[in-house]
């Protein structure tokens, strides 16, 4: 028996089994209780010979997930120990304690989510770390890890400071949820899904005491009461609006930037990765920025596993320099790297400035094409000398959607809206950075949506997408930042700073688009796409009929890309 101060006991059972036939690795699962009483799910993983539990203390490594951390998928068990992204199982091998746990209001957990990743679900996993550093078979330290959501429920626990928390190893998260899931003021694919329905709750193993699965359904009978995670991101347009749902200024509420000072405390290390082909980047970038932290960026999409390094190798050289005090190096290396992209290969950098920081970008102007041209799909071109401002008005195409419910990277959308592209390229050119796109626009209406994208086309007219952005209308005005933005524009999203267009009056709509290190080849053209809607936006059939459409694009000198060349860059 052990027990959670301000909690009732917690009853463990004392039987260990061998998970997966590895007979160096042993689970437990058991409820534990958090301070309100809530019993959360817990699995707990420890080193082994030929079955039998090491003794000892150990390091622990936690996982804190929404997903379900074991269950059952066509009459297999899945687990969260097996993720190839997360290497779990390897950390137990090389002497870790590793424990997972489903949040409060999903798998076999019981109780109701209020929110999401909410300072309710944070204090829970304060109250887990706690519980876990005070166990026998550990040595008082422990750590996080996690990608998407659970890389957010690594930074929001992290922003408690359980005082046994040490090393947060987090990828593809956000700094500020504002700007993540209402990027420019638009929602688009991320926390806009519905909610899973109790079946798949229901797919959970149960914990080992829970032998007729009476206490699984007990607990999903709980999560009725959830929180519907679509509706409450939905009933906040803007960023300082009090969530009916919650009672709080949810978004300041779940945005770690606003727990900066915790998670700065000397503490806590940090490492955070991601991959170039991934929405969130952009956020793990600026959090490097602001955390010191030591960071790693690699080719792929969401949470896979970079080919070319090794993160989960990575990830054990820092908790064992953290957790277990080993000096392998790691703080004496440069704190950024990251894969500079190019055809199939591409070269490893590292060094101590982020991604383009000291950079300075080449502004490439949007021109339309001469009044004589031949129709072509292009309304014009991109190079570095500007042209006289010409009207170039398009129909949005609010029919964009296609068939991929989770879309984390857009396909090209030619013949959607306007493209300009460039003469090819003498030399090859290195983008290092975020390109920052700024475009003169009127609507005939008083807001719409406007997605910007940067693309490479080869010389065959196979078109790669390299970096994309979005604005609305509305959320065109500029402020100053609460936090490290490393000089890109900031749209605060606060209602003050708000305001619908005039219709036909042209305005000025700045932003940043996905940061990239990629290397464009010779004789390859690069090309901007500008349309009013994107096929990852969930809501379109919604919002069709509520804005713009018609917008209409001055080309010229009033519109143009700044893009970060590592290299200079020069045009046939």
């Amino acid at each position: 028996m052990s027990t959670l101060a301000g909690s009732v006991a917690v009853a463990q059972n004392d039987v260990t089994v061998t998970v997966a036939d590895d007979p160096a690795v042993v689970r437990s699962s058991f409820y534990l209780p958090v301070r309100d009483g809530t019993r959360l799910s817990v699995n707990v993983y420890r080193p082994a010979k030929d079955g039998r539990v090491r003794e000892g203390r150990y390091p622990v490594v936690f996982a804190f997930t929404p997903y379900r951390a074991r269950y059952r998928k066509d009459g297999e068990i899945v687990d969260l120990i097996d993720s190839t992204t997360f290497g779990l199982r390897k950390l137990v091998h090389a002497g870790y304690v590793v424990a997972t746990a489903d949040v409060r209001g999903k798998g076999a957990s019981f109780g109701a989510r209020r929110g999401f990743l909410d300072r309710t679900e944070a204090r829970d996993g304060y109250d887990v770390i706690q519980w876990l550093a005070a166990q026998p078979y550990s040595t008082g330290k422990v750590g996080m890890t996690g990608c998407s959501y659970l890389g957010g429920s690594a930074m929001l626990v992290a922003g408690t400071l359980p005082p046994a928390l040490k090393a947060v190893f987090a990828a593809a998260t956000d700094l500020d949820k504002y700007a993540f899931v209402r990027n420019g003021g638009i929602t688009a694919q991320f926390n806009t899904r519905p909610d899973e329905p109790p079946e798949v709750d229901l797919a959970t193993v149960p914990v080992d005491a829970d032998r007729d699965g009476s206490l699984l359904k007990a607990a999903v009978a709980e999560h009725s009461r959830n929180t519907p995670m679509a509706q409450l991101w939905a009933g906040m347009p803007h960023r300082d609006d009090m969530s009916p749902l919650t009672g709080t200024r949810f978004w300041e509420e779940v945005g770690p930037y606003t727990h900066l000072p915790a998670l700065r405390s000397p503490q806590l290390a940090w490492y955070l990765w991601s991959n170039w082909s991934d929405e969130p980047t952009e956020q793990i970038i600026q959090a490097a920025a602001n955390l010191r932290a030591k960071m790693i960026i690699g080719p792929g999409s969401h949470c896979e596993p970079p080919k070319v390094f090794d993160i989960v190798g990575e990830q054990r050289r820092f908790f064992d320099h953290y957790l277990k005090g080993i000096d392998n190096g790691i703080e004496r290396e440069p704190r950024y790297s990251w894969w500079r992209e190019q055809g199939d290969g591409g070269t490893l950098v590292q060094r101590d400035t982020l991604p383009g920081a000291k950079l300075k970008r080449t502004t490439l102007y949007l021109s339309a094409a001469p009044n004589d041209a031949p129709a072509a799909v292009d309304a014009g071109s991109i190079g570095a000398n500007p042209s006289k401002p010409k009207p170039l008005p398009f129909k949005v195409d609010y029919s964009v959607a296609t068939k991929d419910y989770f879309q984390f990277w857009p396909s090209p959308l030619d013949g959607k809206g306007l493209t300009f592209t460039s003469r090819p390229l003498a030399s090859d050119a290195a983008i290092e950075g975020y390109p920052v796109l700024t475009v003169r626009a009127a609507i005939d209406g008083r807001d719409a949506n406007l997605f910007g994208y940067l693309e490479d086309v080869d010389p065959a007219g196979k078109v790669s997408m390299l970096a994309f952005g979005r604005l609305a209308f509305s959320h065109r005005k500029t402020a100053t930042a609460p936090y490290e933005r490393l000089g890109l524009p900031y749209h605060s999203g606060l209602k003050a700073d708000v305001a619908p267009a005039v219709p036909g009056q042209p305005a000025t709509l700045s932003f940043a688009l996905s940061p990239r290190a990629y290397t464009v080849a010779a004789g390859h053209r690069l090309r901007v796409t500008l349309t009013g809607a994107d096929p990852r936006q969930r809501n379109l059939a919604e919002i069709r009929g509520s804005l713009a459409e018609t917008v209409t694009v001055f080309a010229g000198s009033p519109s143009h890309i700044d893009i970060p060349f590592a290299t200079p860059v020069r045009f046939r």
